[in-house]
C-alpha cells in the first residue's frame, strides 16, 4: 500500500449517525485507548458527543469529552482520553437512532470521501470504517446514490485519484478473523446476477488480486482454495458445468501464472478446510468465493466480533466491522466494539 507512515493519523469514518457507528467508535476510545492512540474520527462533533455520553451512561465512567478538529494537523495536540473529531459532514440535527434518514446517508458518504482522499493524498495511515445502512445512503439520492456501499463508493475515488476508469481498478471484498480468511469474486449483487458474475475472467482476476494483497500480508504467495458455484462444485457436470467450463479453467491459468492455486472444492467443506484453529492449521490461507452469502457466512459463524472486512485492490488501507448498523439496537449502549477493534488493529498492520 502507498503513503503508509505509524506517525500519521489513523481515520475511522463515523458511519451512519442512525446506527451503532459512533457508540462502538466511543465505546473503543473508552475501553481501549491504547489502540485508538494516534486515531482520527471523521464525523459529526455533535453526534460523537451524544454516543460518548450514552457508553459513559451504562458504564459508570465520565463521559469521554469530544473536540472538534480543524484540521488533521490538530491531531498530535488532542490529549489522552479525549476522542478527536473532524466535523467533515453536513449534520443539521441529531438523527434519531435506528431510523432511516437521509440526512445520516448522506453524512456519511461525505465523510467517507473526504477520508479516502485524505488517505489517498498520503495525509494519513489508513482508513477504518464504522457500518453505513445501504438505504439511508439510496434515500440521499444525488451522487452517495449511485453508490451500493463502501467498496463501490472508494473504488471509485481510487480511480478518480489515479485518473483511471473504474474499470482499470478491479477491487475485491475479504472478510478475516484469526480462523479463515475469504474472498469474493463478486460482491452486492443480486443472486441471480452474481451467479451470471462467475465468469472466467473475473475467477482469475480475483485469483491475482487475491494472491498479490493476501500474500503481502502473509510476507510469502498465499496457499488459494477455490469454492465451486453449484452444490458438490457441480459434481462432475451432474449440477452444472460452471465448474469445468469456467472456474477450472481459471484456476489452470492462474497456476500457469505462478500461483498457489486449488480446486474448486465443495463449497460446503472447502471452508472447514481452510479453518486455522490452535489444535489444527488450515490446509489453505484463503478461499476464494464464488458469491456474498457463499464466502461470509462462514466467517461470520465463526464470530461477528473478531470479524474484519477488508478491500483488496485499492491503493490504500481500508478495513471495517464485520457487521451492519445494527438499527435495532443502536441507541441501547449494548454494541459491542471488539469487530472495530479488530478492524483497527489489522488496518495497522498492513499499513505498516
Amino acid at each position: 500500500m502507498t503513503h503508509s507512515s505509524s506517525s500519521k493519523p489513523l481515520l475511522i469514518t463515523m458511519g451512519d449517525a442512525a446506527g451503532i457507528g459512533p457508540e462502538i467508535i466511543a465505546r473503543a476510545f473508552a475501553e481501549e485507548p491504547g489502540a485508538l492512540a494516534g486515531c482520527v474520527v471523521v464525523g459529526d462533533v455533535a453526534t460523537l458527543r451524544r454516543a460518548s455520553a450514552l457508553t459513559a451512561a451504562t458504564s459508570g465512567r465520565l463521559a469521554l469529552p469530544v473536540a472538534r478538529l480543524d484540521a488533521l494537523s490538530d491531531a498530535a495536540s488532542v490529549p489522552p482520553n479525549c476522542i478527536g473529531v473532524l466535523q467533515k459532514c453536513e449534520l443539521p440535527e441529531l438523527v434519531p437512532y435506528g431510523l432511516i434518514s437521509a440526512l445520516a446517508g448522506k453524512a456519511a458518504a461525505e465523510c467517507i470521501v473526504w477520508a479516502a482522499r485524505a488517505v489517498l493524498a498520503g495525509e494519513a495511515q489508513a482508513l477504518v470504517t464504522a457500518p453505513i445502512h445501504k438505504e439511508a445512503l439510496a434515500a440521499a439520492g444525488g451522487w452517495a446514490a449511485q453508490f451500493p456501499g463502501h467498496t463501490e463508493m472508494l473504488q471509485a475515488e481510487a480511480a478518480a485519484f489515479l485518473g483511471r476508469p473504474v474499470s482499470e481498478v478491479p477491487v475485491r471484498m475479504m472478510l478475516a478473523n484469526d480462523e479463515l480468511k475469504t474472498v469474493l469474486v463478486s460482491i452486492h449483487l443480486s443472486l441471480r446476477h452474481a451467479i451470471a458474475a462467475v465468469t472466467f475472467d473475473n475467477v482469475l482476476q480475483t485469483l491475482r488480486i487475491t494472491h498479490t494483497a493476501v500474500g503481502a500480508s502473509l510476507g510469502r504467495p498465499p496457499r488459494i482454495a477455490v469454492a465451486g458455484l453449484n452444490p458438490h462444485a457441480g459434481e462432475g457436470g451432474l449440477f452444472g458445468c460452471e465448474e469445468q467450463t469456467i472456474i477450472a479453467p481459471a484456476i489452470a491459468a492462474a497456476r500457469a501464472e505462478g500461483l498457489d492455486v486449488h480446486g474448486p472444492f465443495a463449497p460446503d467443506t472447502v471452508f472447514m478446510r481452510a479453518r486455522h484453529t490452535p489444535a489444527k492449521p488450515g490446509e489453505f490461507d484463503v478461499v476464494v468465493a464464488m458469491y456474498h452469502d457463499q464466502g461470509l457466512i462462514p466467517v461470520k459463524y465463526l464470530g461477528v466480533e473478531q470479524g474484519v472486512n477488508v478491500t483488496l485492490g485499492l491503493p490504500l488501507v481500508r478495513t471495517s466491522p464485520d457487521h451492519g448498523t445494527a438499527f435495532d439496537i443502536a441507541g441501547t449502549s449494548r454494541a459491542d466494539a471488539s469487530s472495530l477493534l479488530a478492524a483497527i488493529r489489522m488496518a495497522r498492520r498492513l499499513a505498516a
